[in-house]
Order: structure tokens, then C-alpha cells, then sequence
């Protein structure tokens, strides 16, 4: 006999596939039942329509490329295109503003791209009526960074005359105008005697950037000292002269977890001994050297507390005719930032260094990267050091001294 439906011991219907169940004494209902669907479709109705969205303003060449140089992640806009904005901006539409930006973005991240920084030099030239000696220093900074003397002819005669011209006015900005410029070797002579006469040296004394100018006029003093022999102006008195860059740059500290220092300071520990180099010394007028040794006439090493580092500075005009013979070595690092990005060409403030160190009488051992991150471990690099020691006719140890 069958039993009526709803009666205890029935079966009761299977679920629908799909449907939504409420707890206990709750009335359920498919999901995709009629009902639900119209009840969807009234609460939507009720609510306030969404607003458009915003139509996007159309940037121009210049805006495109000032968009470009705000966005805090610089590098995720390439060279070229910057270089099409650049190309596609109006004349009227490259302000000073623009400019600096791009001029911060290559010095920034050492971006040495000739196309855009000769549309700096142009602009610089075209506008120089128009520009103050605060804002030119900020244009000029990624060439001396860079190491890249433009191709445009009225550069530096343009630079000359703003220097004349508002040297007077903002003394800070006239020091930075000429560092980029002795990082190129470009100093004029004029400059040279405004800053270094004593008007402008007691003008400086006594403004909150008065360290930071007399370290550049020690700078630029050294430049004229080893590069400039026909200079016969003014020059720094000796009572006013700072060391230049006495600890390691900010750069290198701030990267110090990259650098191959410590490896090489061990492998010269284990090769030579802890008697016959110096780490981070800091010879005059002021430049902090990566290691220095000490080499006899005959090429031995020798331990440094048994010699003076430092060679005479100024230069001596007949160094043959010294007593000491012995010969300074500088081992140069020369790390992956201390290069323009993507290429062979140094920082100019690394190669005014080696520049000066080598005009001063050191002897220049360079380390490039690619070869210190060639080596595979401690015994790998030791003999990479001693190959590169013994091309220079340097020996050590018991033959060696």
C-alpha cells in the first residue's frame, strides 16, 4: 500500500540543483528562481546610476614628457620614450620645468643618452636670457655627472656669460656650475678669478653653506693646481683649504653590500700581509683611496707603517730628483655604479679622481666589476690579484721583502 505524501516514513524530493536553502523554518528558494531574479533586478534599479568615467586629458609632446618624468617610477619609462616626447614637443612647450626634470632624470640614473642631453645644451643656449644661474646649475649637472661634453659650439661660451652674469647673485649655484664644468676639464679662466678672489671667498664664509663651498673652491683649487698650468689668477689660501672627499662617497656606503671591497681586502690580507696595505686612506688634498701599497725601486712591496703613504702634494716639478724612491700603488675599484648605466664610460666624479691621483704621482692598479665578479671565490680571486700585481713588476714575500 502506498503511503500518502508528507506522511511520516516518506521520501522526500530531491533537491533542486542550484537552489538556496535556509535554516530551519526559513521558506527557501531556487537562486536563479523568478522570484529572486526580480528582486535582483529591482534593488539594482534603486540604485544611483555610475558616473562616466573621466575623459583623459590629451597630452602633447611637452606634457607627455613631463607626465613621464613626474611618475615616481622613473625607469619604467624607456629612453626612447622620452626621446619621442622630446621629439614630438613644441618649442613653447619645453619649459625650464621640463627641462630640470629631465636633466634630474639623467643624472639620477646615469642615463648617458646624447640626443637628449644635447636638446639640454640647445635649450640652454636658446633660453639663456631667460634662465638664472639656479636653475642653470641644475641643467648643467648631468654633463659633468655624466662625463659628456655636448656637441653644441655655444655651450660654453653661454655658460661664461651666465657665470659673469649672476656669479654675484647666488654664490652656492656659481660653485656647482663650475664642479660640472671641472669634471669636464672646462673651467674658465674668468670664473676662476671671481671665485677665488677674496670678496667672494669672505662672502661665503659666513652663509650656512659655507662647508660645502669651501670643500668645491678645494676642488677646484686642486684642478688648477694639476691642470691648468697657465692659469695666474687668485687661488684659495692655504688657511681656507678642506680635504675634498676625505671618507668613502655616499654612494659607496650606501652600497656597501654590493661592493667587492671586503673580498679584495681579504685576498690582499691572505697575499700580501696586513703589514703591506692600507684600506681607505685618505691621502692630500683630500681624496680617499680604495687600497695603497708601498713599492721599492725593485718592485718589492713594502710594509706601509715603514714608509709615509702619502706623495708630496703639491706635486714636485722633478720628482726624479727626490729621495724617497719608493712608488704609491692605488687599487681603483671600479664598481657597476661608478660607470654610466649601460656602458664603459666612468662617472665623471670617479674619473676626476683617477684623473688627479694619477697627475699627483700614484700609480693606478683599476679593478674593473666584470672582472671581480668573474672570479669564484677566495682562491679564484687571490690569483687574479697576484696576476694583476706581477703586470706591474710588483713582488712580495721573502724575495720580495
Amino acid at each position: 500500500m502506498r503511503r500518502p505524501r508528507g506522511e511520516p516514513g516518506s521520501r522526500a524530493p530531491r533537491p533542486t540543483e542550484g537552489a538556496t536553502y535556509a535554516g530551519p523554518g526559513e521558506p527557501c528558494f531556487p537562486s536563479d528562481g523568478a522570484l529572486v531574479c526580480a528582486l535582483e533586478q529591482e534593488r539594482r534599479f534603486r540604485l544611483p546610476p555610475k558616473p562616466p568615467p573621466p575623459l583623459q586629458p590629451v597630452l602633447r609632446g611637452g606634457q607627455t614628457l613631463e607626465a613621464a618624468l613626474s611618475c615616481p617610477h622613473f625607469l619604467r619609462h624607456p629612453q626612447q620614450h622620452l626621446i619621442r616626447s622630446l621629439a614630438e614637443a613644441r618649442p613653447e612647450e619645453l619649459t625650464p620645468h621640463v627641462m630640470v626634470l629631465l636633466a634630474q632624470h639623467l643624472a639620477r640614473h646615469r642615463l648617458r643618452e646624447p640626443r637628449l642631453l644635447e636638446a639640454i645644451a640647445h635649450f640652454l643656449v636658446v633660453q639663456e636670457a631667460q634662465l638664472n644661474s639656479k636653475v642653470v646649475q641644475k641643467l648643467v649637472l648631468p654633463f659633468g655627472r655624466l662625463n659628456y661634453l655636448p656637441l653644441e659650439q655655444q655651450f660654453m661660451p653661454c655658460l661664461e656669460r651666465i657665470l659673469a652674469r649672476e656669479a654675484g647673485v647666488a654664490p652656492l649655484a656659481t660653485v656647482n656650475i663650475l664642479m660640472s664644468l671641472c669634471q669636464l676639464r672646462c673651467l674658465p679662466f674668468r670664473a676662476l678669478h671671481f671665485v677665488f678672489s677674496p670678496g667672494f671667498i669672505s662672502h661665503v664664509s659666513g652663509t650656512p653653506h659655507a662647508l660645502i663651498v669651501r670643500r668645491y673652491l678645494s676642488l677646484l683649487d686642486t684642478a688648477v693646481e694639476l691642470e691648468l698650468p697657465g692659469y695666474r689668477g687668485p687661488r684659495l689660501p692655504r688657511r681656507q683649504q678642506v680635504p675634498i672627499f676625505p671618507q668613502p662617497l655616499i654612494t659607496d656606503r650606501a652600497r656597501c653590500k654590493y661592493s667587492h671591497k671586503d673580498i679584495v681586502a681579504e685576498g690582499l690580507r691572505q697575499l700580501l700581509g696586513e703589514e703591506k696595505y692600507r684600506q681607505d686612506l685618505t691621502v692630500p688634498p683630500g681624496y680617499c683611496t680604495d687600497f695603497l701599497l708601498c713599492v721599492s725601486s725593485s718592485g718589492a712591496v713594502l710594509p706601509v707603517r715603514t714608509q709615509d703613504p702619502f706623495l708630496p702634494y703639491p706635486p714636485r716639478s722633478c720628482p726624479h730628483t727626490t729621495r724617497d724612491p719608493a712608488q704609491r700603488v692605488v687599487l681603483m675599484l671600479r664598481e657597476r655604479w661608478h660607470y654610466c648605466r649601460d656602458g664603459r664610460v666612468l662617472l665623471g666624479s670617479r674619473a676626476l679622481r683617477e684623473r688627479h691621483l694619477g697627475l699627483m704621482g700614484y700609480q693606478l692598479l683599476p679593478l674593473p666589476f666584470e672582472e671581480l665578479e668573474s672570479q669564484r671565490g677566495l682562491p679564484q680571486l687571490k690569483s687574479y690579484l697576484r696576476q694583476k700585481l706581477q703586470a706591474l713588476g710588483l713582488r712580495w714575500g721573502p724575495e720580495g721583502g
